[in-house]
């Protein structure tokens, strides 16, 4: 296999069977992947490091939501053994050390440029390939253009009236600085109380001189209860390591977390509050499989969803500050739940203030701090914000990718992101999307969705390969079946019922067509689909010579 040209070099075309759009875990194991089914290959990421989410998203208290042992590769036997977690949940910097440890063990860096951005995909028709070029100067000629880009990845546009007038220092928890900041003694203002802003909050409330916290919308948070990792129990998951791969792939989520079979109210409601108080003190992600019905039953949801509110007046001692940090209106779950540790405690601190905007709007940031509606001002010594991403699309339209005829994705996805299957969109040949829109994704454990795709994208290529086809491509009738099964399998459940403000429907984005994006059927229903898919001749996709 040749490996791709120096890093300095730009002046001369790449062509390579596939190049990879990102170098996160998705992009990782593609490339681990493609090499060793012989295919030659580049990819090109546009952070200073491999990582991606992981790499960008390195504020104070980033942490993972699933457990450390499934959040992680399952490819290589003697790396799950070899690599040691150290925590339940794995915090961002020792996710990073991961991947960069994947990089560099698997010799992946040298099929990699880095500080590398690309900018716009062609599918050239005469030559039936796909041009693609970076800020670097780059210009690469792909078979196969894979997009390994992931669902977080591009910041939502900032909606905060007047910030452009403030002068002060300005932090986006989806672009931390390497170095860290310093907020000891300072007067600081927080923006947004998504899965960020409930990681960042807590950890910058232990420096902050005094921490004022503007909430849009109030979320459903999870304890965490993360710990260090004991070494029986590290022993025994090494030991058992493949059958927990196994039962993982088995599983509606991808991962391990003890669901109880029992619906909500065949209980009684003794039963029914001890579950959910020894889920609670379990913490973490398990805390969603209390009940099997609590995602389908609106009856099971309010019952959750009141346990919450009332642990929340059980931890805030101020009770207007509790009243605003309970969630209504819409499911728990329906809006992704956030997992944090000492959330709610946090707002005990005399240095922390809660400003509810559904009570006190906001007038507008001045060039010092903000100006309430009601005429109350507030000084800053710096801002953070944690207002969210652009979902599943943001990092597609951010650049210029044109399929058949030179018609934009942007066009094609006009009324909402259309693939067949999440894999591939009609009029974009041998493009591959990686565990993003159409898939279980973000409803699932990543890591095992992505395994999924990566396992699913080399198959297809070897399959063209060994039987003589140019490209693949997904039908129009195909995708947009598709598009109607995961609505469909959507409404069966409570999560449409979050779309006001939901990223799951592009809510959260003004002018975003409303559809919802991931596959809500979970892996093990999705694998069996695209297995049927494949069996009948790639049924859905057309296949060319």
């Amino acid at each position: 296999m040749t490996s791709a040209p120096a890093a300095t070099d730009h002046s001369t075309p790449i062509e390579v069977d596939a190049v990879v759009v990102g170098a996160g875990f998705s992009g990782l194991h593609l490339l681990w992947k493609l090499r060793k089914h012989g295919y030659t290959t580049i990819a090109f990421d546009k952070g200073k490091e491999v990582g991606g989410t992981w790499h960008w998203n390195r504020y104070p208290g980033a942490r993972c939501d699933v457990d450390s042992h499934d959040y992680s590769f399952g490819f290589d036997e003697e790396l799950e053994q070899d690599w040691e977690w150290t925590e339940r949940y794995p915090s961002q910097p020792e996710l990073q050390a991961y991947l960069s440890h994947v990089a560099d063990r698997f010799d992946l860096r040298r099929d990699i440029r880095l500080e590398t951005a690309v900018t716009e995909a062609h599918f050239d028709e005469n030559v039936q390939k796909w041009i693609v070029r970076t800020d670097s100067g780059d210009t690469c000629i792909a078979t196969f253009c894979l997009m390994a880009v992931g669902c977080l990845s591009v910041p939502k546009d900032v909606d905060v009236p007047g910030l452009e007038d403030y002068t002060g220092p300005i932090h986006r928890t989806s672009s931390w600085p390497e170095d860290g900041v310093d907020f000891s003694g300072l007067k600081v203002a927080a923006v947004g109380t998504g899965s960020s802003g409930v990681q960042a909050i807590p950890e910058i409330a232990k420096q902050a001189g005094r921490l004022t916290v503007l909430q849009r919308t109030a979320n459903f948070v999870i304890p965490a209860r993360n710990h260090e990792l004991d070494p029986a129990y590290v022993a025994d998951i090494k030991a058992n390591y493949r059958e927990r791969r196994r039962l993982s792939r088995s599983l509606p989520a991808g991962c391990i977390r003890d669901d109880n079979p029992k619906t909500a109210f065949e209980v009684s409601d003794e039963e029914r509050r001890a579950e959910f108080e020894k889920r609670w003190e379990g913490g973490g992600i398990a805390f969603l499989g209390a009940y099997s019905n609590l995602m389908v039953d609106q009856k099971a949801n309010d019952a959750v969803s009141d346990f919450i509110r009332a642990k929340i007046d059980e931890i805030v001692t101020d009770p207007d500050t509790a009243d605003s940090l309970k969630p209504y209106g819409y499911p728990m779950g329906a809006k992704r739940p956030v997992v944090g540790t000492d959330w709610y405690e946090t707002f005990n601190r005399d240095n922390v203030e809660l400003v509810d905007l559904r009570k006190r709007p906001l007038d507008r940031f001045t060039d010092k701090g903000m100006r309430l509606a009601d005429g109350t001002e507030y000084e800053f010594d710096a801002v953070v914000l944690a207002t969210g991403f652009d979902a599943f699309t943001g990092a597609f339209t951010s650049m210029d990718i044109r399929g058949r005829g030179g018609r934009t994705l942007t066009e094609a996805w006009s009324e909402g992101p259309k693939t067949h299957l999440g894999l591939g969109t009609a009029g974009f040949p041998n493009m591959f999307i990686i565990a993003n829109v159409g898939s279980p994704s973000v409803l699932a454990n990543m890591v095992t969705a992505i395994e999924q795709h990566v396992e699913w994208t080399i198959e297809t290529m070897d399959h063209m390969r060994d039987n003589g086809f140019t490209t693949i491509e997904a039908t129009e009738d195909a995708q947009e079946a598709w598009v109607h099964t995961v609505e469909e399998i959507a409404d069966t459940t409570l999560w449409p019922q979050g779309q006001s403000g939901s990223w799951y429907r592009g809510a959260n984005i003004d002018g975003k067509p409303q559809i919802f994006m991931p596959y809500a059927g979970g892996i093990v229903l999705y694998e069996e689909t695209w297995n049927e898919v494949r069996d009948a001749g790639y049924k859905g996709f057309v296949l060319r010579p």
